[in-house]
């Protein structure tokens, strides 16, 4: 498939992207239970990635997220594994869903974007969450800067900077990427119309104004219903076309350690999103390739059949 920006195909209409990619690997069979999460599994098992990125490819995503959300150099140390070895891992998460898409035949372009996630999700306590972790835009900035360079290394086409809780935390991230040759897009995560740290949208969307790294700007990881708000939201300050990929809308009981609550994404909510900018969407947390397949449909205006 002949090498096209991603930016490009925004600018033609919405491309759909993949859904929870940890969900999809549990109902594999997988135990992400492992404070690295899904990134367990680049050591561990990789071709349950690749798998799971496949199933995503042929329920009709054109963009792949990586494993690497809560990968990091020291949380790869704390299971033992060297430097080099962990910048290898970081490797093989772009490395599974480029396999992942050439594998699952979909004859189209399928682009990988490389996930760097706040600095809370390292620390697998929910903070990213909350953001606001007592640390300065130098520090995060030091934090991610190493995580983007081995993703940037391997290649992907773009760099998801997601679930970003904090104004501060993606201002540092944009520092992170700066001069690493690939474009970039950054979302919130989101509690009505502020940032889950609290700070107004429109604030918070101004750090990536007039950045020509960024090719979108928008939220993932919150409820549905607040997608169409921050999308018009991150159009008006950055002047880019948005990024959209929420939950499913069901709620986490952390003390019984399980989902409570019915979903509420729903694939109709397309033509809402779009109309308010949205060009890249998809879903994120307990949105899986059923949702990710009528979403797709409704994307290219056919009927879908589960």
């Amino acid at each position: 498939m002949p090498e096209r920006p991603l930016a490009d195909a925004l600018a033609e209409g919405a491309v759909v992207l993949d859904g929870g990619l940890s969900n999809q690997l549990e109902a594999q069979g997988c135990d992400l239970s492992d404070a690295l999460w899904s990134a367990r599994l680049l050591a561990d098992d990789p071709g349950q990635l690749v798998a799971a990125h496949a199933a995503y490819v042929r329920a009709g995503a054109r963009v792949l997220i990586t494993s690497s959300y809560q990968a990091s150099f020291q949380g790869f140390a704390r299971r033992g594994t060297d430097r080099a070895a962990a910048r290898r891992l970081f490797h093989r998460s772009v490395g599974a869903a480029r396999e992942a898409a050439e594998r699952a035949g979909a004859g189209e372009r399928v682009w990988v974007a490389g996930s760097v996630g706040p600095y809370g999700a390292v620390l697998a306590d929910g903070s990213e969450y909350r953001g606001r972790y007592g640390l300065g835009v130098r520090e995060l900035t030091e934090f991610h800067r190493p995580r983007v360079e081995a993703l940037v290394e391997a290649a992907p086409d773009v760099l998801a900077l997601e679930t970003v809780p904090d104004a501060a935390e993606a201002e540092a991230l944009l520092r992170a990427v700066e001069g690493c040759g690939v474009p970039v897009w950054l979302s919130y995560t989101v509690a009505g119309d502020r940032t889950r740290a609290g700070q107004p949208l429109a604030d918070a969307f101004a750090v990536a104004a007039g950045n020509p790294q960024v090719i979108a700007a928008g939220v993932n990881c919150c409820a549905a219903e607040d997608v169409a708000g921050a999308v018009e939201a991150a159009c008006a300050a950055t002047g880019k076309p948005a990024v959209a990929y929420p939950n499913s809308g069901e709620g986490w009981d952390a003390a019984a350690r399980s989902w409570t609550g019915s979903p509420t994404f729903d694939p109709a909510r397309l033509g809402a999103w779009t109309a308010a900018g949205a060009r890249l969407v998809g879903g994120c947390c307990r949105v899986g390739p059923r949702e990710i397949a009528a979403l797709a449909a409704t994307a290219h205006g056919t009927s879908y059949e589960s």
